[in-house]
């Protein structure tokens, strides 16, 4: 098979947790402040240019971004390296900016919560992990951005035991078992749930999130379940979905790293795993060097999934024949400016324009054209 990644441009620019696009704009949410959220101008891939930007108090954390139109929403949470007392000025959960000028973000909303780490958002409603007064770990909350000037909690959803102020005691060590990444597709929440595994949620009724079945494998697997991808279309007859585990110093044994898992979700009240996939030359876990898997990309318009592996860059993986997926290229970048590794961290294929943004978590963001 012809190559299918052609590398076009390469950005100097702080390390991200996220990056999307929109049509001649990229959006990078990083991973240290004081850099927030980053605007890029891509109209000419091969020489994008920041044109805006957002900066960030040294305890706030602002890594993922979602853009729909004129609206920017952005999570905020406790920045990790200083983690401990809260400080009195920190104010977490979604904030929202109207990007008209997209030279000059203009904050215009916020729902605030102790944090929120990954969501999904369609524009209508955001979909978050959100730390909840009276909760231990992240929980689902479903944000209503009809007024995006005020954003609206209107349904929580938590695993039994997370509700300590109500009494629930859990069975798990701290916050091991909490919301990570929401994923709507569909009346369905895809919900990683880190050492908890995966949830399908039912939001046939939105405002009352119904759980539909669960999949948890660490342990005995050390790392825990970053991403829940159910791909639109059958294979070989089946309703798949790929699921990542990420890798994290977290973890509940020494190996293996992390990789990437198919599931069988046809009979969506018992997910089956059926098939799993790792770069084929796996290192051992190294603190200072993450190398296994973490983020597939999201948006599937075919049967070649494009997946981030720390430290092996992107990885284009085909799952025509889900049983045995099979790798038919990827793009190793170079070391971001400073920066001596790789840490590939996320993807995002804009399907329309053939480009596909990799970002790294300690700097750099690559372009490259998708010729698949």
């Amino acid at each position: 098979m012809a190559a299918l990644l052609h590398h076009l441009a390469k950005l100097d620019i702080p390390g991200g947790g996220q990056v999307v696009a929109e049509g001649n704009y990229a959006f990078v949410g990083h991973m240290h402040p004081p850099h927030g959220t980053s605007i890029i101008d891509v109209s000419d891939p091969r020489r994008p240019e920041i044109v805006g930007q957002v900066s960030l108090p040294a305890h706030t954390h602002s890594h993922k971004v979602r853009v729909h139109g004129d609206i920017m929403l952005v999570n905020n949470e406790l920045f990790r390296a200083t983690m401990g007392e809260r400080p009195a000025d920190f104010e977490g959960g979604i904030r929202i900016y109207d990007i008209k000028d997209r030279g000059n973000p203009r904050p215009i909303g916020h729902y605030k919560s102790q944090g929120s780490h990954r969501f999904d958002s369609d524009g209508a409603y955001a979909y978050i992990s959100s730390e909840e007064e009276g909760f231990v770990g992240d929980i689902v909350v479903i944000l209503d951005l009809a007024d995006p000037t005020k954003p609206e909690a209107i349904a929580k959803w938590w695993m039994p035991g997370q509700w300590a102020a109500g009494g629930e005691q859990a069975t798990w060590e701290g916050r091991r078992h909490r919301c990570h990444h929401p994923l709507r597709r569909g009346n369905r929440l895809y919900t990683s749930y880190w050492h908890g595994g995966f949830v399908i949620l039912d939001i046939d009724d939105i405002r009352h999130p119904a759980y539909v079945s669960g999949l948890d494998w660490s342990p005995p697997y050390p790392c825990p379940t970053h991403t829940v991808l159910p791909i639109p279309h059958e294979l070989m007859g089946r309703k798949i979905a790929v699921v990542t585990d990420e890798e994290v110093s977290d973890r509940l044994t020494p190996s293996p790293n992390a990789f990437m898992w198919i599931v069988d979700i046809t009979d969506e009240r018992h997910p089956v795993p059926v098939a799993t996939w790792r770069v084929p030359h796996d290192e051992p876990f190294n603190r200072d060097c993450w190398f296994g898997a973490h983020q597939p990309q999201e948006t599937v318009n075919g049967n070649i999934i494009l997946v981030t592996w720390f430290g092996g860059g992107l990885r284009a993986v085909d799952i025509s024949n889900p049983y045995r997926p099979d790798e038919v290229d990827h793009f190793m970048p170079t070391p971001g400016a400073g920066q001596s590794i790789v840490q590939s961290n996320d993807v995002f294929v804009d399907k329309e324009r053939g480009l596909v943004y990799l970002i790294d978590r300690l700097n750099g963001l690559d372009i490259i054209e998708y010729r698949g």
